[in-house]
């Protein structure tokens, strides 16, 4: 597969837009507006449980569609599967496989990582917000992933604001939020629950405000809490009733907007989440067998490297020239270590959803997947590969077949059925039908129009 530069793509999807525009077949739609909103960490099988109040979401769904499960994408962690909530496609098509841009370091170093690079450098297909945009509708976003500097967001309140920013600068002078609040969100200092109110402070201004056609918002308390705490806790079934709160706040907005009856509202989350008790370590089993070397705590040469997201890892073989013949040491060394349950060599990775290691430098040469009750580590020091986790309780980034990695769909309002539950959904399928409902067109996806749940 040749992968199209998003440039390239972009400029299709204008042309497509403004083609399609001229005919009966699309015209964007400048009055209805969608409302996406993320609560990240959020498996269906909690949904599922009457015993978390959930007051809005559940008369929210009462009064629309709501999914039994919605499938995800591997691997089952933020970025990825965020990303292809906006563009209707698999991370092998999208790019994005960490919760960051990531690249090869070269012959004997580690991978390197930057979460802050521009959308375009990191996301290789057009998002529907692109495609609102080029069709002249309004976006907005507060506290997306993979967006940072998108050209196509009209009003944008980042992960970490910046203060020269113009939807900043509007709630500064509006009052809604005052200059060293800003700076302490900026700072990612402030405790998550105080910076999830910010984002919905954000949003909600961003709506009144502007009544854009679409807004994205992510909230992600119940992720932190999940991991710290594990799903299913008392701290976890309290994250999930604050953002049920905060969902509430924000239909509110939506109300005093008086856009209510042209707006729908979707829910949904990116990944579930599984219990775990227990570190592996794959960094220290490279380097016990001699492919890594550390000075304290840093890698300062590697022949192979692990690079950890929850449950799995990818693993590099640094030096290209290497490759072929490292890959079957390095398989035996993983399929014999303890915690450690599926060995996958890089080249299945498209029947996982992922690129092949040529079409990605992020891809990893080896998949791991760790055992249930097992979390990959990337620490690299130590006597053991295995040991008991600190401070952490739960994990995602298995397999998304696994029902518990399944993600919650909830969608309400403007052109959307009434009271009404389907099956299964998939998490592909929300940017074309997001499409489908401001009428503009996602020629790139690979989704599919959720008609079931329209009116």
């Amino acid at each position: 597969m040749i992968p199209i530069p998003l440039a390239a793509s972009l400029r299709l999807l204008v042309a497509v837009g403004t083609l399609c525009a001229g005919s009966s077949l699309f015209a964007a739609n400048t009055d209805r507006h969608v409302v996406l909103i993320s609560i990240d960490g959020f498996p269906a099988y909690l949904w599922h449980d009457a015993t978390i109040p959930l007051p809005n979401l559940r008369k929210l769904a009462a009064s629309g569609v709501a999914a039994k499960a919605m499938s995800t994408v591997n691997p089952t962690i933020t970025w990825p599967n965020h990303t292809t909530l906006v563009t209707g496609v698999t991370p092998r098509r999208h790019g994005v496989l960490y919760n960051a841009w990531v690249g090869r370091g070269g012959p004997g170093q580690p991978i390197k990582r930057d979460q802050w690079v521009d959308r375009d450098k990191l996301v290789r297909v057009p998002t529907v917000y692109d495609a609102a945009h080029a069709a002249g509708l309004t976006t907005a976003e507060s506290d997306w992933v993979a967006i940072t500097r998108a050209p196509t967001v009209n009003w944008s309140f980042a992960e970490l604001p910046d203060r020269d920013n113009p939807l900043v600068r509007e709630m500064v002078a509006a009052g809604i939020a005052k200059p060293d609040e800003i700076a302490a969100a900026a700072s990612g200092k402030r405790n998550i629950v105080w910076r999830d109110e910010m984002w919905l402070r954000a949003a909600t201004f961003a709506f009144e405000r502007h009544h854009p056609n679409l807004l994205l918002l992510h909230f992600l308390n119940t992720d932190s809490s999940h991991h710290r705490y594990g799903p299913g806790t008392l701290a976890g079934t309290s994250a999930l009733a604050l953002a049920d709160r905060l969902v509430g706040e924000m239909l509110r907005s939506i109300d005093a907007s008086g856009l209510r009856e042209k707006t729908t509202v979707m829910i949904v989350s990116d990944h579930g989440f599984k219990k775990v008790s227990q570190y592996v370590y794959p960094n220290v089993i490279l380097r016990k067998a001699g492919f890594l070397k550390t000075a304290g705590a840093r890698v300062v040469s590697c022949d192979a490297y692990a690079g950890t997201q929850g449950g799995m890892a990818f693993v590099y073989v640094t030096d290209p020239s290497r490759r072929e013949a490292m890959l079957p040491a390095l398989m035996e060394l993983f399929q014999n270590s303890e915690g450690v349950d599926r060995v996958i060599d890089g080249t299945q990775g498209p029947s996982l959803d992922m690129p092949l290691p040529s079409e990605n430098e992020a891809m990893g040469d080896i998949i791991l997947f760790a055992k249930p009750g097992f979390a990959m580590s990337g620490g690299a020091t130590g006597e053991h590969s295995v040991g008991p986790t600190t401070d952490y309780s739960g994990t995602h980034g298995f397999l998304s077949s696994d029902p518990e990695l399944d993600a919650i769909f909830i969608a309400a309002g403007a052109g959307i059925k009434r009271g009404i539950e389907v099956d299964r959904v998939s998490n592909l399928d929300v940017a074309p039908t997001i499409a489908h409902l401001l009428d503009v067109p996602l020629p790139t996806a690979d989704g599919k129009v959720m008609r079931e749940i329209l009116e």
